[in-house]
């Protein structure tokens, strides 16, 4: 579905070097890495809205940069940290925004418009706040109205910058077990850039480590979630054994 192939950037200097991944339909890839590795840069390329100064994106065989904006909203969404909307929008209006993409010549939204944007809003456990203003809510509530203006994109490709900030324990584990089914459910891919390295494990079918713009490892949890490669990523020294119930590995810090 998604192939970065050989991917550079650069601002002022070099933000991604080399990078070669792929997301398949289906599949969940977490992307993990310190501040600064180049991760939320990474999604941006993925979505087209970067064009790679070598290298390129693809999806579905074609170059990012050939589709419109318009057709790329219909594959691929971006989710990312919450803010504050620049007009006074409800909840649903929020989520309605979604449905740009799929407008009609007039711009009206249709029944099936507030429909799928609704059911977003369910989704994501957000439709009681449908009526209320999008910046009276929490940090962490907006972000779940985020996801569901994504999830309204209805898309191929989820593209979600750190999606559990700001979510309680019981909302992290709610959105991604959501992300988890869509991709099993509807053959949706989605690359999830998160610091939550424990729920990566758990529910990422591929982890890919990214530090100073490069690729470190990409494979299963079991395969680059070692002490050795993510002591090395994070510069931390730290403790990998398995969960007791799921036998995942499991990410610790270590005083030593």
């Amino acid at each position: 579905m998604l192939l970065l192939r050989d991917v550079h950037f650069s601002y002022q200097r070099e933000v991604l070097a080399g990078i070669t991944l792929e997301v398949r339909g289906g599949e969940v890839v977490a992307l993990l890495g310190p501040n600064g590795a180049g991760k939320s840069t990474l999604l941006r390329v993925a979505g087209g809205a970067l064009r790679p100064g070598a290298g390129e994106a693809l999806f579905e065989g074609r170059p990012a940069a050939d589709f419109t904006r318009r057709e790329m909203a219909r594959r691929v969404a971006l989710v990312a940290p919450a803010s504050e909307a620049r007009f006074p929008l409800t909840a649903l209006e929020y989520a309605l925004a979604g449905r740009f993409a799929h407008a009609r010549a007039f711009g009206f939204d249709s029944p099936r418009d507030v429909e799928v944007a609704a059911r977003a809003l369910r989704d994501t456990d957000a439709l009681q706040f449908a009526a209320r203003r999008f910046n009276e809510l929490s940090s962490g509530e907006r972000q779940r109205v985020i996801l569901a203006r994504a999830l309204a994109q209805e898309p191929r490709l989820l593209l979600l910058d750190e999606p559990t900030a700001n979510l309680d324990l019981a909302h992290q584990v709610s959105l991604l077990n959501l992300v988890r089914r869509l991709a099993a459910g509807r053959g949706l891919g989605a690359l999830v850039v998160t610091h939550e390295i424990n729920l990566a494990a758990e529910f990422a079918d591929r982890v890919a480590l990214l530090k100073d713009g490069r690729l470190a490892a990409c494979g299963t949890p079991d395969e680059v979630m070692t002490a050795a490669l993510l002591s090395g990523l994070f510069d931390t020294p730290l403790v990998v054994d398995r969960h007791p119930r799921s036998g995942n590995p499991r990410v610790s810090l270590t005083r030593d």
